[in-house]
């Protein structure tokens, strides 16, 4: 605390002397406001404010919130602009401090003059941030997508140096980390399980979002807790002029959005959204009809996102946030008495109060809860000479955590805007928890008992403009963990920079080193909710990563051949991980054994640690406005871990190594009613372990005797089973390298403007040439026929084959 306290007090010291130089050096004066959308004065995000010609300016903060500090001056000429929205210019008196408050305009559609004359966002070239993506909510609503459910995750697997999991799979891959080295946030809290349908779909609702931004690299210091990445998503705050609402009607799911003011002052504002898909309604009937009504077995999932917000004055505004999401698998059979049930989900608050010190000072205070819980459940009922048998086991695991955050935003003079704050979080782990009850044990529970952490960090991090060529942001983050006996203190220093080479092209380099101290267990390697989430112990050390990168930032100008508004980004990185962990051989945390040892079982005993490093050089050529939009992403990487413990200490490519990855995303409008998209992905085959083959062998089957001492079982002595199937995989990990992985998707919506509402009607095929991509391999013998020998072959399985779709959106 000591050391959080003195650090803090070195950077407000910091500040002070950096305003008192430039107030020294001449008289200046500060315009702040707020930047909102007309209509709905919905907050945005990331605006540019500059002075025109000049490179003097800044961008709005997660709130709205800007501050210019200049000399002192009778007027000055200030303009607005942000993608998708049409900027502005405003005149304005520098003689004192000065509030200005802008509204922006939506929808607009600009002329070719009015795009050679104005930029609508910062320009990459002009920015330190190095991988660093943002993508427009309304450019993800055109991509084609999966069964019409757009979701945000999907979109962000077609950036270059992300990695897409298995077919069909949310899962996110960066940079050669694995799917829990991303900071997944909404609203400032952390989402530890990210999708629905067992990794098919994200939980992210796309007509509840506002923004969202990907950083895979030079990551900013109020950052932390992750290696690879932080995807960061705001939710809107609701329209505080008029009700409005919007949805969607699709093949496996529906949705509807309601915002507007609750207030008659139109002060506070609120937004409700929710989700439900009808697949458990669907198909219980089939079921029901191909089981003669002795089965019954479903499927479901739901989110629901809210909001609210209220403006006391222009010094302070309040937000309540939340989210709530569930997932359901049941299957009840009668014949057999068995009833068996799968259910996991999310659910977060965030409570936040904005202050406004004066036209320099900025603070955010944060109250953050978030809670992921996995449930297995199962009971069955059998029959036996002493009558009816009832079983009954139960599974849990999770993580819950309460968070406070402060953050502080200060604006000394147009050369330095500057972050700092802290963040204390307190995590509760169940790892796991079995309670096996029936006739013959009266209960039998094996806990791995809850436990407690507290991890915090303290950061300052400063945006520098020492000259017209260079830009710098700098920071350090100082993180801490505290867990029984174990304690950690690592500072993590963080750099970008940017030097420009001329008009619209800039040179950038960055450096971060990043700490992270919660795990995920996974022995399934798609990303089940069975994934168990633990902590850095006395025994496992936190994961670590160091990453430099450079690259060229292009903002092409107004003749280029493909028009205005496009950018091109090429940068190459090398990485490196320690203490990643993985599963021993053979380890699993979800078997139960003799349930007559009193030994617990810790889950260090059954994982290692290793290390890792990942290489490579990333293009992406984009464009976020225009008749013709989307973009351009290649990947060439290389990624490698080692465990002492694991393919014989050599080593070996992950499962989601690739060599090559390619998207090609693109939005063409046809007109105003008429919308064409496309993607087409190519990446190379994942590396697996495969069996080589099958022989014959005596496996060992201990049982449970029949008869008890004490009501307790007791295993007899070995049994075995003669004659059963092995499957040999070899020496080497992930030998085998899959098929390439490649599709096409398209999409084409039909819009309907009336003066008061909108409908759109979208068709769209996924896989359009039907391209059977491997989903996963298996070694089977089959017979050739009549006195023939039968024959052993690697066999490849594939899920989905092309996957037409239609969906009905609306506005109002």
């Amino acid at each position: 605390m000591r050391i959080q306290l003195y650090t803090l007090g070195i950077f407000f010291l910091l500040a002070y002397s950096v305003s008192a130089q430039s107030r020294s050096e001449k008289t200046v004066s500060t315009v702040s406001g707020y930047v909102r959308e007309m209509g709905s004065q919905e907050a945005l995000i990331g605006v540019n404010v500059y002075l025109p010609g000049t490179s003097t300016g800044t961008t709005t903060n997660t709130y709205g919130f800007y501050s210019l500090t200049l000399p002192t001056q009778d007027s000055v000429r200030l303009a607005f602009s942000f993608v998708g929205y049409t900027p502005i210019e405003r005149t304005v008196s520098l003689r004192q401090n000065t509030t200005l408050s802008i509204s922006l305009t939506p929808g607009r559609v600009l002329s070719e003059v009015e795009v050679k004359a104005s930029r609508t966002e910062e320009r990459i070239s002009e920015t330190p941030q190095m991988s660093r993506i943002d993508v427009p909510v309304s450019q993800i609503k055109k991509i084609p997508a999966f069964l019409g459910e757009k979701d945000v995750l999907r979109v962000l697997q077609l950036m270059p140096g992300v990695q897409k999991g298995s077919e069909g799979q949310t899962g996110i891959y960066v940079r050669g980390g694995g799917p829990d080295q991303n900071l997944i946030i909404l609203d400032e809290a952390t989402v530890y399980n990210a999708s629905h349908l067992f990794g098919f779909f994200s939980v992210f609702n796309g007509d509840a979002l506002k923004s969202v931004e990907l950083t895979k690299g030079g990551f900013p210091a109020r950052y932390g807790g992750r290696l690879s990445s932080v995807i960061e998503l705001n939710m809107k705050d609701g329209n505080k002029e008029k009700l409005h609402g919007e949805g969607g009607i699709g093949l496996i799911a529906s949705r509807l959005t309601l915002e507007g003011p609750f207030t008659k002052n139109k002060k506070g504002s609120f937004l409700l959204s929710g989700r439900r898909t009808y697949l458990d309604i669907v198909a219980a009937p089939l079921i029901r009809a191909q089981t003669d009504g002795e089965t019954q077995a479903g499927y479901y999932f739901y989110d629901f996102n809210a909001k609210a917000n209220y403006d006391f004055g222009p010094k302070n505004k309040l937000y309540l946030s939340g989210y709530f999401g569930r997932d359901r698998f049941y299957a009840r059979d009668s014949e057999e008495g068995t009833d068996v049930g799968i259910g996991w989900g999310n659910a977060t608050g965030t409570l936040r109060w904005n202050h406004l010190f004066n036209q320099k000072l900025f603070s955010n205070l944060s109250l953050i809860y978030s809670d992921y819980e996995f449930k297995i459940s199962s009971d069955e009922t059998s029959t036996g000479s002493g009558g009816d048998l009832n079983t009954s086991l139960r599974y849990t695991s999770g993580i819950r955590d309460l968070s406070a955050k402060l953050d502080f935003d200060y604006y000394p003079s147009p050369t330095h805007s500057l972050r700092f704050g802290t963040q204390t979080t307190f995590h509760r782990f169940t790892p796991s928890a079995v309670v096996v009850q029936n006739a013959l044990i009266d209960e039998f529970r094996r806990d791995v008992e809850a436990i407690n952490a507290v991890e915090s960090g303290i950061y300052a991090e400063d945006t520098w403009r020492p000259n017209e060529k260079w830009r710098v942001n700098g920071g350090l983050r100082l993180s801490m963990f505290l867990q029984g006996s174990a304690r950690y203190l690592r500072p993590e220093p963080r750099l970008s920079t940017s030097y420009q080479l001329r008009p619209g092209l800039s040179a950038k380099a960055s450096y971060a080193t990043m700490n992270q101290y919660i795990h995920l267990l996974s022995n399934t390697g798609i990303g089940l909710p069975t994934d168990l989430w633990v902590p850095t112990t006395d025994r496992i050390a936190p994961q670590q990563s160091r990453q430099v990168a450079a690259g060229i930032a292009k903002d092409f100008s107004d003749n280029f051949v493909l028009g205005p508004g496009f950018a091109l980004t090429v940068e190459g990185y090398y990485k490196t991980m320690q203490n990643i962990i993985n599963y021993r051989e053979g380890a699993s945390f979800l078997l139960i054994d003799d349930p007559t040892s009193a030994e617990r079982v810790r889950w260090e005993d059954n994982v290692t640690a290793g290390k890792g490093w990942s290489y490579g050089a990333e293009v992406l050529l984009q464009r976020k406005t225009g008749r013709l939009s989307g973009w351009l992403g290649y990947t060439l990487s290389w990624t490698q871990w080692q465990f002492p413990e694991l393919n014989g200490g050599k080593p070996f490519f992950p499962r989601y190594d690739r060599r090559h990855d390619i998207s090609v995303v693109g939005i063409y409008e046809i007109s105003k009613r008429v919308t064409l998209s496309g993607t087409w992905v190519y990446g190379t085959g994942n590396a697996l372990t495969v069996p080589i083959a099958n022989y014959r062998a005596y496996r060992h089957e201990p049982g449970v005797i029949s008869s008890f001492r004490s009501n307790v079982p007791t295993l007899i002595a070995p049994l075995f089973d003669f004659g059963a199937t092995v499957s040999d995989y070899g020496q080497q990990k992930n030998s085998f390298r899959a098929e390439a992985y490649h599709r096409f998707d398209l999409s084409l919506q039909f819009h309907k403007q009336k003066r008061r509402h909108e409908r759109t009607w979208e068709f769209s095929v996924y896989n359009l040439y039907n391209r059977r991509n491997p989903f996963f391999y298996q070694l089977e013998t089959v017979s050739q026929g009549p006195n023939q020998p039968s024959r052993t072959g690697l066999f490849r399985f594939s899920v989905f084959p092309i996957v037409p779709s239609f969906s009905y959106n609306f506005k109002f």
